[in-house]
């Protein structure tokens, strides 16, 4: 039966509206949930065990503040919820939060572990395929379906349609949205959540060498323009054409 890890982050609720304040963002006001992409990756990993036993454990990296997005997967569905953190740690680059994941997930005895395509923060999409690279293991993301009879068999786009891939081994696999609908807790589970334990475990990782100088918002989008009557016509599909590029 499998050991499975499924790995969860914390972001900004993608509706917070973002501010600067001075050079660095400012969250303080803004909600925390799970990724979205990660909870594709917690369905995809429950019916992995609906469908060949085993347990499912989700891991974050990250300090305390961590837990709640936790106990929200535990009240999913997962059976376990573990965070790796090091209070030595501040700013984290992707080389050693993909390091000190890896190291926990070794840790953890995984057989296969599921994540989501991209995070809704950072959206870079390295997570999975640098875990599978540190872990040495086979690497398929964003894949959009996937069937467990008798083994992992999962579905990615390709060129020109989609490609069926078997799974064989260890294996990292980053979720897209696709066919998956993910399930919403119960009370049972919420109860139970609620009274979930975090187990807290240490990592290795190396130094971050990349660090942020300054954030700055983007730049006010321009004020829109407005036509009315047939006489505009000429002008407007000039403008769509020369300023808007869509004709």
């Amino acid at each position: 039966m499998p050991n499975i890890v499924v790995l969860v982050k914390r972001v900004p609720d993608t509706n917070a509206r973002i501010l600067v304040k001075g050079d660095r963002v400012d969250l303080s006001a803004v909600k925390w949930v799970i990724s979205p992409y990660d909870e594709f990756a917690i369905e995809t990993a429950l019916q992995h065990k609906e469908a060949a036993g085993g347990s499912v454990t989700a891991l974050t990296l990250g300090s305390s503040d961590a837990d709640k997005i936790l106990k929200d997967a535990k009240a999913i569905g997962v059976d376990e919820i573990v965070r790796v953190w090091d209070d030595s740690w501040s700013e984290m680059d992707s080389n050693s939060i993909q390091a000190a994941l890896a190291n926990a997930i070794s840790g953890l005895g995984a057989d296969v572990v599921y994540c989501g395509k991209t995070a809704a923060d950072t959206g870079a999409g390295s997570t999975g395929p640098g875990v599978a690279e540190r872990l040495g293991w086979a690497s398929v993301s964003n894949i959009i379906d996937a069937k467990f009879d008798g083994g992992i068999t999962v579905t990615a786009p390709a060129e020109n349609g989609s490609a069926i891939i078997s799974v064989s081994g260890n294996a990292v696999i980053s979720c897209d949205k696709g066919n998956v609908k993910v399930r919403k807790p119960n009370v049972k589970g919420i109860m139970m959540a609620k009274r979930a334990q975090v187990n807290v475990v240490s990592g290795d990782a190396p130094a971050s060498t990349v660090t942020i100088v300054s954030q700055t918002p983007p730049p006010a989008k321009p004020a829109g323009k407005k036509y009315e009557g047939g006489s505009s016509a000429e002008e407007v599909a000039k403008l769509l054409r020369e300023e808007a590029n869509v004709i």
